[in-house]
């Protein structure tokens, strides 16, 4: 319909109630089998000036059948979508945050930290 806005898609804000929810039903002993990964910058089914590729299954993979449970997941933005250039962030475990470590490029990965906020 006209004038209608298109899918902003799903506030994150549900997803992180949602998790503090069963967070502080468990007393925090979801970490074991339960992490939160956002996408900063991500529209609703990718998209958006945040990175949006991520082996999310490989991450699992490890973690159910090695037991090793992601400390950071990395993501990336494609060469030239929407005319910006080739992207790179850790997507951290909620509630921690990517922070630059203050050298190198803004557009790598390798030159952030997941950290508290």
């Amino acid at each position: 319909m006209a004038g209608r806005p298109t899918d902003p898609g799903p506030a994150p804000e549900n997803t992180i109630n949602y998790y503090e929810a069963v967070n502080k039903t468990l007393g925090g002993k979801q970490d074991d089998w339960m992490r939160l990964f956002l996408l900063p910058g991500v529209g609703h089914c990718g998209g958006g000036v945040g990175p949006d590729q991520a082996d999310f299954l490989s991450a699992l993979e490890r973690w159910r059948e090695d037991g090793v449970a992601p400390a950071d997941i990395t993501a990336t933005r494609a060469p030239g979508r929407g005319g910006q250039p080739p992207l790179s962030r850790p997507l951290c475990p909620f509630p921690q945050v990517a922070r630059f470590t203050g050298s190198g490029s803004t557009d790598d990965a390798k030159n952030f930290r997941c950290v508290a906020p």
